[in-house]
């Protein structure tokens, strides 16, 4: 599903990089609904028309040797070098953006944009702030801007060919900026084909306009600002990455001793340890004191606490090596939020979380603000999110979830696909009919040795012409994956069916839909990896009946007078409900902590890679 990573940071030439100096749009200008049409390839946008020479409103076209300065940069990075050729540096920094920024000045009549030092304090400022967003300021040419800045203070005046390579590169720096945040710096659709969010549409021209006005005005960290998602959910996230790279900057947190199962009540030397530990991240909110003597765990320091409160964690008295109460109930949170069973028992798995370094986490805060910039900016109005690395479903309204499940998702090797689609219809006491992969994989192995299965498993065999067939006439020996049986299977309602007595469906490709499932006990493990792809849902009647929207003719009386009648009875939704299928592995909440999970379909590796890519000059 995902391919190797030689791929793929995401800035698509030559136009639609002439972007978004949000400083006077609003994100309703913008932002499409999350059940817009398919995707292109990309961003797109329409091209700019040519500007006639001295028809752009407020720039003059008196020549200055700035100014042919600048058009002489640009035509090096129009037309000197040929196509694969290195294009000219700017302080060892080479342009990004070489179509962009050419055809940015070429609209501008070559105009300087950034004579002024406070308007490269400001830009220098807001890339700075990158960083929070889990963006590398040197992509944005940080460190030669930060050269030219240390000149200009220094009174040194910067000669016509440096005052445009300054120009180039500020600008360079501001459009790719302004692209990352508002796309994403890595391009999904070569992570994955399955990809299907559509592409947004800006207009190139409006968008020049905006940013030029942008500069002229100073207004470059309100641009910043206003290109970010605008959801609750990323302002949260810059703020815990902040924190955990404040963590970071004062030592982290030490490694603890691997040993045996650590219960409460146990008295054992890693509890000072595990207490400093969990104070760090601000699970333990411990009154105690200790004196000045008191030593600290092996190997290291004591660091700030994740929540940004100021306070540094007080070593614990250095005999204090009982698991007591207080110790249990930060245990107990710190398992709620890795996605372990919070019974407070310390075991491998506890311990592996608690030793998963602070840069592991900086990372993984990193990976997901990038797939955040993919699809916040759609995230508007009542939505179905299921979060398939947590093993949730959520019913969204006014940006905050304010319903939740646990789902089962599908095994590593037949993952579940990352999509958008709408609901459309629900159907209560559903048949069954087993897809083609899994009759494959799973059900024509079983029938080759024994076609009584079928029976027991209320599994009917449906010919072409819609006639039922005794399975045991079929020689199942003669099919395979290059030749299927002309046969559907299909169970019966009940119980015992495989989609439980609940289905919700949207169209999609892949076959996947939502679904209640016989099979209840599997809600109860930490790791929810056990179907073929579709998404079993532990309270499937209660998202029906949200989704229904319709508390009249559907609320919990009415749903199960329907479920009780046996009967399949399909219901059509009134307003279709978009649904998005997304992949976190970490996600800041309400309370200002940080929700981490497995990356159980090891997705984040190759997104890391590609977010950590230099970036290359383009044409």
């Amino acid at each position: 599903m995902i391919p190797p990573t030689d791929a793929i940071c995401h800035v698509k030439l030559p136009i639609a990089i002439l972007l978004l100096a949000f400083s006077s749009m609003t994100p309703g200008a913008y932002a499409q609904s999350p059940v817009a049409s398919p995707p292109d390839a990309g961003p797109r946008a329409a091209g700019p028309s040519a500007t006639p020479a001295g028809t752009t409103a407020g720039i003059t076209t008196t020549p200055t040797p700035v100014r042919e300065a600048i058009r002489e940069r640009v035509d090096r990075l129009r037309y000197d070098a040929d196509p694969g050729a290195q294009l000219p540096e700017v302080r060892g920094a080479r342009i990004v953006l070489a179509d962009g920024v050419a055809r940015y000045y070429e609209s501008s009549q070559f105009e300087p944009q950034w004579l002024d030092p406070a308007r490269l304090d400001a830009l220098i400022a807001a890339v700075a702030e990158l960083k929070y967003d889990g963006l590398e300021p040197v992509d944005y040419h940080v460190v030669e801007l930060q050269t030219f800045r240390t000149d200009l203070r220094g009174g040194k005046t910067l000669p016509p060919a440096e005052q445009a390579g300054l120009d180039l590169l500020a600008t360079d720096s501001m459009m790719l900026a302004l692209y990352h945040l508002y796309f994403g710096k890595v391009d999904p659709e070569k992570l994955s084909t399955e990809w299907n969010f559509p592409a947004r549409q800006l207009d190139v021209q409006q968008a020049t306009e905006r940013l030029r006005e942008a500069i002229a005005a100073g207004a470059i960290r309100e641009s910043f600002g206003k290109a970010r998602p605008q959801h609750p959910w990323y302002q949260r996230a810059r703020d815990r990455l902040r924190e955990y790279y404040a963590l970071r900057d004062a030592g982290g947190w030490d490694q603890l001793p691997v040993g045996p199962v650590l219960r409460p009540g146990d008295s054992d030397p890693r509890v000072p340890a595990l207490r400093m530990r969990l104070a760090v991240t601000g699970d333990l909110e411990s009154s105690r004191t200790a004196t000045a003597e008191a030593p600290l765990p092996a190997g290291g320091a004591v660091a700030e606490p994740a929540r940004g409160d100021g306070a540094m964690p007080t070593p614990p008295p250095y005999d204090d090596t009982v698991y007591d109460a207080e110790l249990e109930a930060a245990v107990k949170r710190f398992q709620d939020r890795h996605g372990l069973t919070a019974d407070g028992i310390i075991g491998a798995g506890t311990f592996a979380a608690l030793n998963v370094p602070v840069s592991a986490r900086i990372d993984q805060i990193r990976v997901n603000m990038e797939r955040a910039r993919w699809v916040m900016h759609e995230l508007k109005g009542d939505f179905v999110l299921v979060d398939v690395a947590a093993f949730d479903v959520s019913w969204f309204r006014n940006d905050e979830p304010v319903w939740s499940s646990k789902v089962i998702v599908g095994r590593p090797y037949r993952e579940t696909p990352i999509f958008k689609s709408l609901i459309t219809y629900v159907v209560f006491n559903p048949t069954w009919t087993v897809p083609p992969g899994i009759l494959v994989k799973d059900k024509l192995p079983i029938l080759k040795k024994d076609p009584g299965y079928l029976q027991r498993n209320h599994i009917r065999v449906i010919d072409s012409r819609g006639r039922e067939v005794d399975p045991y006439s079929v020689n199942w020996k003669a099919y395979g994956p290059g030749r299927l049986p002309p046969y559907q299977l299909r169970q019966d309602p009940g119980d015992d069916n495989a989609l439980g007595l609940v289905k919700i469906m949207f169209p999609n490709r892949y076959s996947v839909y939502l679904h209640d499932t016989p099979t209840k006990s599997l809600f109860d493990k930490d790791e929810r990896t056990f179907s073929s792809g579709c998404i079993r849902v532990q309270k499937a009647f209660e998202l029906a009946e949200l989704v229904l929207d319709d508390p009249v003719r559907w609320n919990p009386d009415s749903i199960a007078d329907a479920v009780a009648a046996k009967a399949t009875k399909t219901v059509n939704l009134a307003r279709p409900v978009p649904v998005l299928i997304l992949y976190w592995t970490a996600q800041p909440t309400t309370d200002g902590r940080v929700v981490f999970r497995s990356d159980v379909y090891g997705r984040d590796p190759p997104t890391l890679a590609a977010l950590d890519r230099p970036l290359q000059p383009r044409r």
